[in-house]
């Protein structure tokens, strides 16, 4: 017999089966609740447990602090009920209905976009098409019944085809076939949409972008978004690399720029005088901090590695941001050292 679990204030009512987590029940039955690397790591599915109690099993909520944990809030991605619960979250809103299905695609095309970023174009039937949030990512499914994640880069109105940016992960089995032995024509398998990391395109408040390195995609496919949609809201892009052969498509933000739709910082942390670089130096999260004293009047949508958007986090609420106007997507590592999202 499952537990019952109410969403409060909406009301909306789900049950969950035994072993099944908060967030696999509701996404079982239509419920779509905010969530990132399904695996207690990143906390995009973090929330409050009004009633009721909950277990992790074997897993660790390393996403949870201890402030969390004093104020009640549980990782929905974990935890599973072990009485009737009360909970309050983000539903993740939607005009229309979107469905996380299954699909089969085919490699069109290959661009190396730098030594170690692939992009991949794929595409899907001709009798189909994925609805999607710009922002959000797909699994691919390996035959062994393994899965890589990888956010998808273009905005829904570009929907032809999917397209990633895969960079190289040394020891990664599918990073490899990708950058050896892929092919255009080759057959994959594809299930999505997914993820929580979406433009809030209710929010009055002015955007900030910070991409760490392939971080860049899901952010691109977001201010594409918003191009298209016309938001006036002002845009501020800081993308950090390396070194400047890593910002592999500079001349798109730049672009994007010169239109005067946003305004775009590029940074890099490791500089050799030699390259004559004019730009920013240091942390992409620290140029943020140098620009905006106070960040609470802000929404911020970070992408990249999870040290540098966990570093944004916390330097950013010291500056005023509010958790509430922090919207995240930390590319994770699965177990087996291969990317979640790369």
């Amino acid at each position: 017999m499952g537990f019952k679990i109410v969403i409060s204030p909406s009301g909306k009512t789900f049950e969950a089966e035994k072993g099944e987590s908060i967030l696999e029940a509701a996404l079982r039955q239509g419920i779509n609740l905010s969530y990132g690397c399904r695996n207690a790591v990143c906390g995009a599915c973090k929330g409050w447990l009004l009633k009721g109690e909950v277990s992790y099993e074997d897993l660790v909520p390393m996403a949870l602090s201890a402030e969390d944990k004093a104020a009640g809030k549980v990782l929905f991605c974990g935890a599973e009920p072990r009485s009737d619960l009360e909970i309050s979250v983000e539903e993740v809103a939607s005009s229309q209905e979107i469905k996380v299905e299954q699909y089969p695609v085919r490699v069109v095309k290959l661009d190396k976009l730098a030594p170690d970023v692939m992009r991949v174009y794929l595409k899907l039937p001709e009798t189909c098409r994925m609805q999607f949030f710009a922002g959000q990512y797909i699994d691919i499914l390996l035959r062994d019944g393994r899965r890589r994640s990888f956010s998808l880069a273009n905005a829904p109105h570009d929907d032809e085809l999917v397209e990633l940016h895969i960079r190289y992960i040394d020891g990664g089995e599918f990073t490899d076939h990708v950058f050896r032995d892929m092919q255009t024509r080759e057959m994959l398998r594809i299930e999505g949409p997914l993820g929580g990391f979406y433009l809030r395109e209710a929010s009055p408040r002015p955007m900030i972008f910070v991409a760490g390195g392939t971080g860049f995609a899901p952010i691109k496919g977001i201010i594409e978004h918003a191009m298209a949609e016309n938001v006036s809201r002002p845009m501020f892009l800081y993308w950090g690399a390396r070194a400047e052969i890593d910002l592999y498509l500079n001349e798109m933000p730049q672009a994007w720029a010169e239109q005067g739709a946003l305004t775009y910082v590029p940074v890099l942390s490791d500089v050799n005088e030699a390259d004559g670089w004019q730009g920013r130096n240091g942390y992409v999260h620290q140029a943020v901090l140098d620009d905006f004293p106070d960040l609470s009047g802000y929404d911020v949508y970070a992408g990249g590695p999870p040290v540098m958007v966990a570093a944004a986090r916390d330097a950013f609420s010291a500056q005023g941001l509010s958790e509430e106007n922090f919207f995240y997507d930390a590319f994770e590592f699965s177990k087996d050292s291969a990317a979640t999202k790369a």
